[in-house]
C-alpha cells in the first residue's frame, strides 16, 4: 500500500485541502474558468439525463412499464431497474480507461457520450407494456445499465484538471464547480417535466409527453460532447493532462497501490450521496404515493429546492476555503444527522412540512455535495489522480445514492418514516468514521 507523500500532510494546514499532483513550473496555465465552464456543461449534462429518468421513474414507469402491480410495487420495481446504472458505472469507467489508453482520450470521450445518448434516447422509443409485455422492461433495465455503463466511461479529467489549476486558497471555490451540474441538471429536468405535466392532459402525458424530456437529454449530450471535445483535445490541453499526469492507469494497479484511498472516499461522500436522492426522487414517490398534495405543486417546491441546491453549493466553496473542505463534510454530515431526526414530522406532516423537509434538504445537500468530491480524492498520488478520483465519484453513487430511494420507500412503508431516519443517520456516521480513518492514515503517513 503506498504511502501519501510527506508535502501532502503539512500539519500547519488543512491536509485534505491539499491538492495532489501540483502543475509544473515553466508551462502556460490555462485559465481556470475555462476549465470551469467545460466541467459545468459536462456534468449538467450527465446529470440531465438522470434525473429526467429518476422523475419518470416514479411519474411514468409504474404505470407504463408495471401496470400488473399496485402502484407502491410498482413503483419499487421502477427504483429497482433506477439502481442498474449506478451498479453498471464501475464497469464502464474500467472499460473505458482501457479504451482510452489504447485508442486515445477523444475517441473514448465521444463513444462514451453517444453510448449514454443512444441509451436516453432509446428509452423514449420503448413501447408500453401492454403493448410488447415484460420484453418492454427488459429493454428498460437494458438501456438504464447502458446509461451508467457510458455515465462511468465519459470521465474526463477535467475536474482533475481544474483542481490542479486553481489558484492557491481557492481549491474548495474550484472544487465545488463541478458539483454544481447535479442540482443544476435536476432543475433543468424537473421544470420540464412541470412544464409537459401541467400542459398536457394526463392521456397525452403517459402516452407520449414523457418522452419528450428524453429526446432533449440526446440534444443536450450533443452540445456537451462539443463542447469538453474542444477542451481537452487540444494541444495545450493534453499537454496540462500529461503534466499533471492524468491519464488512465491499469485498475488492477490502482487497488493495489491505493485502493483504501477510493473506499475511504466513497464513504466520506457517503451522507451527502444518500441525501441526494432522499431530497429528489424519494419525496416525490412518498408524496404521490400518499396524495398529500398534486404533482405540479411538488415539482415547483423540488425546483425551488433546486435553486436552493445550487446556491448552497456555491457557498461550499467560500466555506472549505475559508474552514477546510475536511472540516466542511464533517460538520455537514452531523447537520444531515440532525436533519435525519425531523424526518418522520416533516414529511408526514402536511404540505408546508413537506416542503420544509425538500428546501431544508436542498440546502444541506448543496454545502455539502458541494465539497464531497475532492475532500479525499486530494489524497491519491498524482498518477493515481485520474483513475482514483473516477472510481471514487463511481463508488461514492453505488453505496450512498443507488438503492437509496428503493430503501427508503420500502423502509418507510413497512416500518415508517423513522427508519427513513435512521438509514440517514447511519450515512451521516459512515461520513465521520471515514473522515476520521484518513485523518489517522495522513497522520500515520
Amino acid at each position: 500500500m503506498s504511502s501519501i507523500p510527506q508535502e501532502h500532510h503539512d500539519p500547519s494546514s488543512h491536509a485534505a485541502d491539499y491538492d495532489a499532483g501540483h502543475v509544473p513550473a515553466g508551462h502556460s496555465k490555462v485559465a481556470p474558468g475555462e476549465i470551469a465552464v467545460g466541467v459545468v456543461i459536462g456534468r449538467t449534462s450527465e446529470n440531465f439525463d438522470f434525473f429526467v429518468y429518476g422523475i419518470a421513474s416514479v411519474l411514468v414507469f409504474p404505470t407504463v412499464f408495471f401496470p400488473f402491480e399496485s402502484r407502491l410495487d410498482g413503483t419499487l420495481m421502477s427504483f429497482g431497474i433506477f439502481a442498474l446504472a449506478f451498479i453498471a458505472r464501475p464497469f464502464g469507467t474500467t472499460l473505458f480507461m482501457e479504451i482510452q489508453r489504447r485508442l486515445g482520450r477523444g475517441f473514448k470521450l465521444t463513444l462514451a457520450l453517444f453510448l449514454l445518448g443512444t441509451s436516453t434516447v432509446g428509452m423514449a422509443f420503448l413501447p408500453s407494456y401492454s403493448v410488447l409485455g415484460g420484453g418492454a422492461i427488459v429493454l428498460l433495465a437494458f438501456f438504464r445499465m447502458l446509461q451508467g455503463f457510458a455515465l462511468g466511461g465519459s470521465w474526463d479529467g477535467l475536474p482533475s484538471l481544474l483542481a490542479l489549476n486553481a489558484p492557491a486558497g481557492k481549491r474548495g471555490w474550484y472544487s465545488m464547480l463541478g458539483q454544481l451540474g447535479a442540482p443544476i441538471g435536476f432543475l433543468i429536468a424537473s421544470a420540464l417535466f412541470l412544464f409537459l405535466h401541467g400542459n398536457l392532459s394526463n392521456d397525452d402525458f403517459m402516452d407520449w409527453g414523457w418522452r419528450y424530456p428524453f429526446f432533449v437529454a440526446f440534444a443536450i449530450n450533443v452540445v456537451a460532447l462539443f463542447a469538453r471535445l474542444r477542451l481537452v483535445l487540444t494541444e495545450e490541453y493534453t499537454q496540462l493532462l500529461e503534466e499533471g499526469n492524468l491519464e488512465p492507469i491499469g485498475i488492477t494497479e490502482m487497488f493495489h497501490a491505493q485502493g483504501y484511498n477510493l473506499f475511504i472516499g466513497a464513504f466520506a461522500a457517503l451522507a451527502s450521496y444518500a441525501l441526494f436522492h432522499l431530497v429528489t426522487v424519494f419525496p416525490l414517490s412518498w408524496i404521490l404515493l400518499h396524495s398529500t398534495q398534486s404533482i405540479d405543486s411538488v415539482l415547483i417546491v423540488q425546483i425551488v429546492g433546486a435553486v436552493v441546491g445550487v446556491l448552497g453549493t456555491i457557498a461550499s466553496g467560500v466555506l472549505a476555503d475559508r474552514f477546510g473542505r475536511r472540516n466542511t463534510l464533517g460538520t455537514l454530515a452531523v447537520l444531515i444527522g440532525v436533519f435525519a431526526l425531523f424526518t418522520p414530522w416533516l414529511l408526514d406532516g402536511g404540505p408546508a412540512a413537506q416542503d420544509a423537509f425538500i428546501l431544508i434538504g436542498f440546502a444541506l445537500l448543496g454545502i455539502s455535495y458541494g465539497q464531497a468530491s475532492g475532500t479525499v480524492t486530494a489524497n491519491f498520488l498524482s498518477r493515481f489522480r485520474y483513475t482514483g478520483a473516477a472510481l471514487t465519484s463511481d463508488f461514492a453513487w453505488l453505496i450512498g445514492a443507488a438503492f437509496a430511494p428503493f430503501v427508503a420507500l420500502a423502509l418507510s412503508v413497512k416500518f415508517g418514516l423513522a427508519a427513513v431516519s435512521i438509514y440517514l443517520i447511519s450515512g451521516a456516521a459512515c461520513t465521520l468514521v471515514a473522515l476520521k480513518i484518513n485523518r489517522a492514515i495522513e497522520s500515520r503517513d
